[in-house]
Formats: structure tokens, C-alpha cells, sequence
């Protein structure tokens, strides 16, 4: 089964009356020439009609577990790609799945289809002409980026009633009114300061009938309420004053895993602790022929049954009820924002640890000649040797800690020009610069990791390290010690597996 995520903002839609479902509705699939890259490493892409959209009802679960069943599933043919509406049942779960999309927390979906008909073209992507729709599911963390959610299928009504104010004569108030200038008194005799009565401020009755006898009177009388009005300052107005979200809130934490992404992930079986992942360990023998009649080489064949543990990662937070209700942006939304990018974080260091631990094959590096292009140089070709000898494959990729990017990007010649520079000469050895973390040296795709330890540095295929991933994503549960509040976790399965550890050379310093 193909799987894919898309990257909407999910709205959620709930009818006005009791009866009606809750829905959301978008596009499930962009169609071709738009790709995605599957858990497989294969890129795919669908035609347009690929799917029967008369097909039956297709399920709505989360996190691909079927046994999660949310509601179902219809689809259209759309100009941009597979159109969706997705109708929630009316069950407890169902009913959390919804809260969980208005919090903002699932905010993506993933498709699950099974290929029928498909080709592949010159770039080496897997064009699907016929396929079937087996789920719809909601997800967390999102990979797809071409899908949109783009209507909502249904909204509250509106009330059609008018709201009044719940005291006309304050409404009476708030509009302008227009003072009649008093005419001006010109004194005849000198004017002595005097203390001024006590003015209290008037009832709202005493205020409406001086503005009604209007003239002089009146002007007086709006002086003295100016005059005997208490200063206002902002602090006096905390009630009234709202605190303002110029923009969303800030989190440093990245949710980033350049290990992983360099890598990529494959799919993990559901069942099981411990599941197998098959490997040659002895090939076949070919060799010539031992003369006219005689038999050939003889040789087997045997397959090791490497095993695989399911790492759990995960972490929960307790959420009072008010701190739901009240909080504006949502806490919920910024909670699981947080879970998701610490997950990336910790498990991208799980991938970048048992690389380094993986590949066991050293190869000497000069500590004292770090700033000599020559010795870099010398140890990338004798490493991607080692690598060559040893299992037919030269390495493509070069993973780096931060200290070692750093020493290879100031690299020199001898006239002080940068070896690496971003406009690159032709004879250059490649291109980096510190601020992208797209770059090239010595023709490999370089990956610069924080969560490696400091002078680590290996060259290698990919492929030889393999990295499996069951992402489960959120989920929330009612408290049961009789509090207002609900638990929320974020959660994955996550292992790794050197595989072939001889496309791998590890930095020894000497």
C-alpha cells in the first residue's frame, strides 16, 4: 500500500442541527506531474482518473490503524487533483478526532492506496494510472505538501435576530452630541479664586434632562462633569484592555532530522516487538569452467534474519479544562506543535548516534594537518576505497558534526580562496556556505547534523542504514480521578539497523 501525507489546515464543519455529521472536505491527491516520496524512498505520482470515484465509500481512520475507524470517505475528480469529503461518525472517538482538529492538532491527512496500473517514467518516478482508495487518515506530522484542504461542507447558522441594547438610554449616550457654545461674559469687576464646590457626577436621569434644556445651562454643566472627572490611565483598564497576538507564538525548537531525511524511512510492521528483516550473508559462487565434463563451482546461498527491536518514543502533559476552554491561540495546537518537533528531535538523535556506533570501519585521519585540503582530500578517496573494495558501491553522502562542517567550509588554497566557495570555479571542490544546509564537497551530498558528537565525520550509501517508523501521533484521554482535565500524548515507534556496515567509513583521528 502507497502512503502519503498531505499538509492542510484542517477545518472542521459541523451542521446546525443535532443530526447532521461533522465533515471536512479538500484534496487528497495532487495530480501528476506533482510527486511525493513514499515511506520506500520511491517517488509516485497519480494520473488524473486514476481512482474510481464510484468505488465504495473508503474509511476515515487515524494514523493508518484500521482499527481506528473514524467515519468514511467520498471522492471526486477534481481539475488539481483528488477531491475529498470525509463524514465523521457519531461515536466518543470520533467526537475526540473532531476536537483534536479544531485544537489544531491534526492538522494533515495521509492517503492509503493500493496501485492497480501504473509506469515508470525517465526520472524514475512511479506514475500510477489506476488504483484503489482504501483510507483516509488523520495525522500529525505532515510530509505531502501539495494537498489543501479547500471547503468546508457545512457551517453553524447564523441567527437571524438582531441584538438590541439592554438599556436604550445608555445607547442615548454614546452618540455625539453637540454642545451649544455658551456666549462669552466679560467681566466687570476683578474675578478672585475660590474654592469650587464638590461636583458629583450625575445619574444617567440627571445627565439626559440638562442635555435636553441644552443652552448655557447645559455647556456649564458638561465643564463641571469634564473638570470633576477622575483621571483614567491603562492600568485602571486591564478589563477592557485585550492583550493583542501581533503573531503566532515563537518556539526555537526545530523539528528537523537531517539524518532521517538523508536516509529516509520504511515502513514498520504492526505487530510485533521484534520483527525481521531478511539479509544475503552468503552469495552464490560463479566462476570459469574446470575443463570439458567436469562439474562447476559449487556455492550456496544463505539468508540471515537480522532482527529489529521497536524503540517507543513518546511523552504525555495532564491539561487543566479551563486551560482549554480559555486559552486563545488554542494550548492544544501549541502543545502537540511542541510534541511533534521534540519527537523529530529525539529521534533524529536515536538515527544520528547509531549511525556513528554503526559504522565500526575506521579509516586515520591527521589531526594535525585538519587545515590541509591535501589530508581531506587523501581520507575521502581512501575511504571511498575501503568502501569500493569491500562492497562494489561508492559512497554518495558525507555526514558531519557542526565542529568538523565548520573546519571543512575554511578550507583555503594556498592563495587564501575559499575551496568550497558559493559561485563555484571550476576548480573548486565543491559548494557550502553558512547559512544553507544544502551543500556539496568532494561530489558528496553533505549532511550537517547537530546531534552528532563533535569530530565525527563519515562518509557512506545510505542505503546500508536503515531506519523504520510507525509515527502513532496524538492522542487525548478524559482524567479519571475526578478532575477537570485531560491527558494529552504524543507517541511513535522508531528503530534503526545497520544493515551493511561496509558501505560505511568512520574518521579515526590520529
Amino acid at each position: 500500500m502507497i502512503r502519503f501525507n498531505a499538509n492542510p489546515d484542517l477545518i472542521i464543519a459541523e451542521a446546525g442541527d443535532d443530526d447532521a455529521p461533522a465533515r471536512i472536505g479538500g484534496i487528497a491527491v495532487p495530480w501528476a506531474p506533482v510527486s511525493a516520496t513514499v515511506s520506500d524512498g520511491t517517488r509516485v505520482a497519480f494520473e488524473r482518473g486514476a481512482f474510481d470515484v464510484s468505488q465504495k465509500r473508503a474509511k476515515l481512520v487515524e494514523n493508518h490503524d484500521l482499527t481506528q475507524l473514524r467515519g468514511t470517505v467520498e471522492i471526486a475528480d477534481g481539475d488539481e487533483g483528488l477531491e475529498f469529503t470525509a463524514t465523521f461518525a457519531k461515536t466518543a472517538a470520533a467526537r475526540d478526532a473532531i476536537e483534536l482538529v479544531k485544537a489544531g492538532a491534526y492538522d494533515s491527512v495521509s492517503v492509503g492506496a493500493n496501485p492497480t496500473k501504473w509506469s515508470f517514467d525517465d526520472k524514475g518516478v512511479m506514475v500510477v494510472q489506476a488504483a484503489d482508495l482504501v483510507e483516509l487518515s488523520l495525522v500529525a506530522v505532515p510530509a505531502f505538501k501539495d494537498a489543501v484542504i479547500t471547503e468546508i461542507a457545512a457551517s453553524e447558522p447564523e441567527s437571524d435576530e438582531t441584538e438590541t441594547p439592554a438599556n436604550p438610554e445608555e445607547e442615548t449616550m454614546s452618540e455625539d452630541i453637540k454642545a451649544e457654545a455658551p456666549a462669552p461674559v466679560t467681566p466687570t469687576a476683578p474675578i478672585y479664586a475660590t474654592a469650587r464646590p464638590e461636583f458629583k457626577l450625575p445619574g444617567i436621569e440627571e445627565y439626559v434632562s440638562k442635555y435636553l434644556q441644552g443652552g448655557s445651562e447645559w455647556a456649564e454643566f458638561n465643564q463641571r462633569i469634564r473638570a470633576a472627572a477622575p483621571d483614567v490611565v491603562t492600568s485602571d483598564l486591564d478589563g477592557v484592555i485585550p492583550q493583542v497576538w501581533t503573531q503566532q507564538v515563537y518556539n526555537s525548537l526545530r523539528g528537523i532530522r537531517p539524518v532521517v531525511d538523508a536516509v529516509g524511512t520504511r515502513a514498520m510492521p504492526s505487530a510485533g516487538k521484534v520483527f525481521i528483516r531478511p539479509k544475503v550473508t552468503t552469495h552464490t559462487t560463479i566462476g570459469a569452467s574446470n575443463g570439458e565434463n567436469q562439474p562447476l563451482d559449487q556455492g550456496t546461498f544463505v539468508i540471515s534474519d537480522e532482527q529489529v527491536t521497536k524503540g517507543v518514543f513518546g511523552g504525555y502533559v495532564r491539561v487543566s479544562e479551563e486551560s482549554i476552554d480559555w486559552s486563545q491561540p488554542e494550548v492544544i495546537g501549541l502543545i502537540l506543535d511542541d510534541m511533534a518537533r521534540e519527537y523529530a528531535k529525539q529521534t533524529d538523535n536515536v538515527a544520528a548516534d547509531n549511525l556513528v556506533s554503526g559504522a565500526t570501519t575506521t579509516t586515520n585521519f591527521t589531526v594535525a594537518s585538519i587545515a590541509d585540503p591535501a589530508e581531506w582530500a587523501r581520507w575521502m578517496y581512501t575511504a571511498a576505497e575501503g568502501i569500493l573494495t569491500s562492497t562494489q558501491y561508492l559512497p554518495t553522502h558525507l555526514f558531519l558534526s557542526a565542529n568538523m562542517w565548520r573546519s571543512l567550509g575554511l578550507l583555503v588554497d594556498t592563495a587564501d580562496r575559499p575551496l568550497f566557495p558559493q559561485a563555484g570555479p571550476m576548480n573548486a571542490f565543491g559548494s557550502m556556505n553558512p547559512a544553507g544546509s544544502q551543500a556539496s564537497a568532494f561530489g558528496f551530498t553533505t549532511v550537517v547534523d547537530s546531534n552528532f558528537a563533535d569530530d565525527t565525520v563519515i562518509v557512506g550509501v545510505p542505503d546500508g542504514y536503515e531506519i523504520f517508523e510507525q509515527q502513532k501521533g496524538a492522542i487525548q484521554a478524559e482524567a479519571n480521578d475526578g478532575s477537570l482535565s485531560r491527558t494529552i500524548a504524543f507517541r511513535g515507534y522508531f528503530a534503526t539497523l545497520m544493515i551493511d556496515a561496509g558501505k560505511f567509513r568512520k574518521a579515526a583521528f590520529v
